[in-house]
């Protein structure tokens, strides 16, 4: 099963080979680890994943769950799944073992987390948000909040959510009604209603830990217009007494479930808050508590936000992944047709991996799908260098670095491992399009992922509105440094040194477009094609890491001249800088002037 779901030898070349994290073991805190550990770690996800995660998923994707009016019920797998994984104690994997947590490096357990988001998307939805949602407490609440909420969702007593959108606004937070209104005690009753919520409402914890966005009204009574209104409150399901314990219903109520196209394994809802459907302490209002101070709310949830960004890349690519896998058995096994210019029919069909349009969509989903990985892990590597590098300077670097390639680490394998999964329904036929293969559910799991935490347009807007400019272009200069450390470390070598001048090449493409753009005062005109501006940066970058990971993959055939994988990493490289490169060009000359017409016509006209 797990040959079928992420490939194990594909993330041990990209750790270890690759990255080199071994090396984050020299560091103190991650000095209790070696080798031997970190690989045991990846073998306890992987076990999970095909035991328990992956035997369901299916089952998820015909049988939602559903709310009788008083509960929501899910499958019973998922309870046992999650169980399981908290009993490992990977809930905490990251943490310090103060609190129940293994210190494991957090590309590794990044790593970990794509085989069961691989094996079973919804499932592992509840855990994400989870974990999410107390390194949020853990970095922005007090200590006592820690105490009573975090404690708890590591040991999988509760779990928790993010709760940011409104009908109203959508993605457009300034916009947000939700009312937090101050009470005696310090505490706040919020009054108002969530939207798209996952994870929102279950039975499978104590308790649900909802981390709300909501305003407090002024003196008049009055919501502040825009984000420096937001605050951030902590609203359970169930309200905490001091010593943790699980009190009365709090003011938190479902409104009803959304039914998705795809992960819908995992609960999505409607909640209202302050309804007066209960009242704890005798009055309506759903309690909560301020974490962090009034009015910084936004700031405390986009810290949970970008570290979720980097999950959705990484989810991304681990459900193109496990699509790439199952087309590639079934090209490997399906017999149909027979090569140009055999003409006789009494032949045997061949197998699908054998003609020509098949193997170019093979290697163009692992082309996406391995260059995604990439891409996410090399990320979540930066959050490790960023925390624990030794020196001041290098982690400012990659704290700059992480912020620069976060936008990127969660739209391109949103969108490109997205592609990958389409690809493996057409490898598959007919016979793609039917519930009776996996793949289908797959793109349609997958097709979330480009929404979620931000879409696409979001991110591109992100990249170019703020993050490009950062700082002078500290980050900008910082990325073109170590892509030119790639270049002339591919340079040395037959096979790569072609591509890398064209790597060379497109970067530049990028920086004057990156310059050109600056120029522009307007900035509706400067961010109007910001879309194809992501697409352009995002593909130069993934092109930067295939070089870099191909570098790797040439010294370990080297090494193992009969290694069959590394030779298929140096192919799909290839295909990336044929086939992939090119498109910046055009994707560029739209830039160059910026293409107007879509801001141009007129709305009757569309």
């Amino acid at each position: 099963m797990s040959c079928s779901t992420l490939s194990r030898a594909d993330v041990d070349f990209l750790l270890f080979d690759w990255l080199q994290v071994e090396s984050l073991t020299l560091r103190p805190r991650f000095s209790e680890h070696s080798r031997e550990t970190l690989e045991s770690a990846l073998k306890v996800y992987e076990d999970i994943a095909t035991r328990l995660f992956a035997p369901h998923n299916k089952k998820n994707d015909q049988h939602e769950p559903q709310f009788d009016g008083e509960r929501v019920q899910v499958n019973a797998e998922v309870a046992e799944a999650l169980a399981a994984f908290c009993e490992t104690g990977l809930m905490a994997a990251i943490h310090d073992e103060e609190i129940g947590g293994m210190q494991l490096p957090y590309v590794v357990e990044r790593a970990g987390f794509a085989f069961l988001t691989a094996a079973n998307a919804g499932t592992s939805a509840y855990a994400f948000l989870t974990m999410a949602n107390a390194n949020l407490l853990l970095h922005h609440g007090s200590a006592g909040q820690a105490a009573r909420y975090v404690q708890p969702m590591m040991n999988g007593r509760y779990f928790g959510t993010m709760c940011l959108s409104e009908t109203n606004a959508g993605s457009s937070l300034a916009d947000i009604t939700t009312r937090a209104e101050r009470q005696p005690d310090g505490r706040y009753r919020l009054f108002g209603s969530k939207m798209w919520i996952s994870g929102g409402d279950h039975e499978l914890a104590e308790n649900i830990v909802h981390l709300v966005l909501a305003k407090v009204p002024d003196e008049q009574s009055r919501l502040r217009p825009g984000a420096g209104g937001i605050s951030l409150f902590i609203t359970p399901k169930y309200l905490v007494d001091p010593e943790g314990g699980r009190g009365e219903r709090n003011d938190v109520s479902l409104a009803g479930l959304n039914h998705k196209m795809g992960y819908r394994g995992t609960t999505n809802c409607v909640l209202s808050f302050g309804e007066g459907r209960f009242k704890p302490e005798g009055a309506a209002g759903a309690l909560g508590e301020l974490v962090g101070e009034e009015g910084r709310g936004l700031s405390y949830m986009f810290h949970m936000m970008n570290e979720a960004r980097i999950g959705v890349g990484l989810g991304a690519a681990a459900i193109g992944y496990t699509g790439y896998l199952h087309a590639l058995e079934y090209a490997r096994t399906r017999r149909q047709g027979r090569l140009p210019g055999e003409r006789d029919p009494s032949k045997p069909p061949v197998r699908l991996i054998e003609h020509a349009d098949v193997r170019r969509m093979l290697l163009a989903q692992k082309a996406y799908v391995e260059g995604g990985m990439a891409l996410g892990l090399y990320t979540a590597l930066l959050v490790d260098e960023a925390a624990t590098a030794q020196s001041e300077a290098a982690r400012g670097a990659a704290a700059r670095l992480l912020d620069l390639l976060t936008p990127v680490t969660k739209s391109w394998p949103s969108q490109w491992c997205l592609a990958a999964n389409d690809l493996a329904i057409q490898v598959h036929g007919g016979y793609g399009y039917t519930r009776d293969y996996n793949v289908e559910q797959f793109y349609r799991d997958n097709r979330l992922n480009a929404i979620h935490e931000g879409t696409h347009g979001i991110q591109a807007a992100d990249l170019l509105g703020r993050k490009v400019g950062a700082d002078g272009g500290a980050a900008m200069s910082i990325l073109e440094a170590r892509i030119e450390a790639t270049v002339l470390k591919a340079q040395r070598s037959l096979v790569l040194s072609a591509h890398a001048a064209e790597l060379r090449t497109a970067w530049h493409r990028i920086r004057e477009t990156t310059e050109r753009l600056a120029k522009i005062a307007d900035p509706r005109l400067r961010l109007a094609n910001a879309a194809v501006y992501l697409e352009a940066f995002g593909h130069v970058v993934v092109a930067w890491l295939w070089l870099d990971q191909s570098c790797a993959a040439e010294r370990a055939a080297e090494r193992d001249r009969g290694n069959n994988a590394q030779r298929g990493k140096l192919a799909a490289c290839s295909y990336f800088f044929a086939w992939e490169l090119p498109k910046i060009a055009a994707w560029t000359r739209v830039l160059d002037p910026v293409e107007r017409t879509p801001i141009d016509l007129d709305e009757t006209a569309f």
